[in-house]
């Protein structure tokens, strides 16, 4: 919604909104595009008389335990006529018609590899829009209209808005469409993988006959979704016989299109699965005139996305020895990791960058499918490659001590911030790698460590 906001606010709209607890980087472009952002959803807002309220996904007729609405501005809404959308909906109209649409769905890896693709035909000169759900670092914005052809947009499963339940990426009628993974997640609104399936299967129905779509060929689930019907070019990445595959380790790899090398990709990005992201980026990229070599070459200056392994902080170590000397750093990471798979391919592209140096993981299971306890099972396998797990259980409906027992001596639980964080500066030594991991803001922890470690 707040890269919504940008658009809007870039085609010269007055935008205003409303959200609660809005965190960084989001709250930061907001105020820097001049974008006023009300906290709360009171119903005083309507004496601001909008032309139109664009409603998110978040927003419901929930009620408190008092009785009174959680959303009072939507009632105010409902009660005055007033006119209202969603988000996909809006874009779909307003940004979205008329253009090459190419759209990144997956359970992984959206964010990431829109970005990606959104650089690459940047760097073709094909000025693209785009709309991602993070702040590419090449761009500085989450968000831009672009005034080319194609337009790049992060495709999300979850559902459109309380009044529209079908997933939001069915209104972005994609001619180019990445289906990067997909496995159970959103156990909030699915009841199974086979939902999920069935919501891609919808996506794959709206790609034209003259159109593509990029599949992961490692994912079974994409086969069962593509076996259920298939009317447009399909393209291939990953898997030994694809149409596109890596050839060398994540951080310098060759790009084999059909038995050849095209390219190659160097860069500061580790893990198999930024490796994958890549291959599918280049799909894309190609079906839009974008040759494989000029992708390579766009991803070695591709620099990531806030929030995916972003490095928040290197603090000195100053041992205990009479000269105080500095020993190696502790270098603090903040990854927007949430999914027990998510978390898995994260650490697992770190101990490949860090080798036999200490990590500790340290997250909270904050999303809705993780608050229910659906993946909870999964969290030990998730944090098999890390030294120390911390993991924040405030709010959970389940015992987080008893998900993690597993774990034996090499995990921390914590009810309160305040306490993980004294339980990372009891464990925490000099060279250890600290990875946060969050799809909120955690209380910012990242910079509490700084601080704290800076001045023990």
């Amino acid at each position: 919604m707040g890269g919504l906001a940008a658009l809007a606010r870039e085609a010269g709209h007055r935008v205003t909104g409303c959200d609660a607890g809005v965190y960084p980087p989001m709250s930061d472009q907001l105020r820097a595009l001049d974008i006023d952002l009300i906290e709360g959803f009171g119903a005083d807002q309507m004496a601001l008389k909008p032309d139109a309220f664009v409603i998110g996904n978040i927003v419901s007729r929930s009620r408190l335990p008092d009785g009174s609405a959680k959303f009072p501005l939507m009632e105010a809404i409902l009660d005055a006529g007033a006119p209202y959308t969603s988000g996909p909906q809006w874009l779909a109209e307003h940004v979205l018609q008329g253009r090459h649409v190419l759209a990144v769905a997956g359970t992984h890896g959206k964010t990431t590899t829109t970005a990606m693709l959104a650089w690459i035909l940047e760097c073709a000169n094909l000025q693209p829009g785009f709309l991602v759900g993070g702040v590419p670092v090449n761009f500085g914005v989450s968000a831009k209209l672009g005034v080319g052809a194609p337009f790049v947009i992060e495709a999300d499963e979850y559902d459109t808005a309380f009044f529209d339940k079908r997933s939001k990426f069915v209104h972005y009628r994609p001619r180019t469409a990445v289906l990067n993974n997909l496995e159970f997640d959103h156990a909030d609104i699915f009841d199974s993988l086979v939902d999920i399936e069935r919501q891609f299967h919808h996506l794959v129905r709206t790609v034209p006959s003259m159109g593509r779509i990029v599949a992961n060929g490692l994912e079974e689930s994409v086969a069962r979704v593509l076996h259920r019907g298939c009317w447009s070019d399909v393209c291939s990445f990953g898997a030994a016989v694809s149409d596109f595959v890596a050839r060398g380790e994540p951080e310098a790899f060759d790009v084999i299109y059909h038995g050849n090398a095209v390219g190659r990709v160097q860069w500061n990005l580790g893990g198999i699965h930024n490796q994958l992201n890549a291959l599918a980026a280049i799909a894309a990229a190609q079906h839009i005139g974008v040759t494989p070599e000029e992708a390579t070459l766009a991803l070695g200056k591709f620099d990531n996305v806030k929030r995916r392994m972003e490095v928040r902080a290197r603090v000195p170590w100053r041992s205990g020895t009479p000269a105080g000397s500095l020993d190696r750093a502790v270098t603090i990471y903040d990854d927007f990791a949430h999914h027990p798979t998510a978390i898995r391919t994260t650490i697992n592209g770190l101990r490949r960058k860090v080798g036999q140096e200490r990590i500790l993981a340290v997250f909270e299971p904050r999303s809705n499918t993780m608050k229910l306890g659906a993946m909870k099972a999964q969290l030990p396998w998730s944090l098999e490659e890390a030294d120390l797990a911390f993991c924040h259980a405030g709010n959970l409906g389940w015992d987080a001590s008893e998900a993690l027992a597993s774990m034996g001596p090499r995990v921390r639980v914590a009810e309160t911030i305040d306490t993980m964080l004294e339980q990372v500066l009891m464990e925490v030594r000099a060279g250890d790698h600290v990875l946060c991991m969050s799809n909120g803001g955690f209380g910012g922890i990242h910079m509490k460590l700084a601080s704290a470690i800076a001045n023990q």
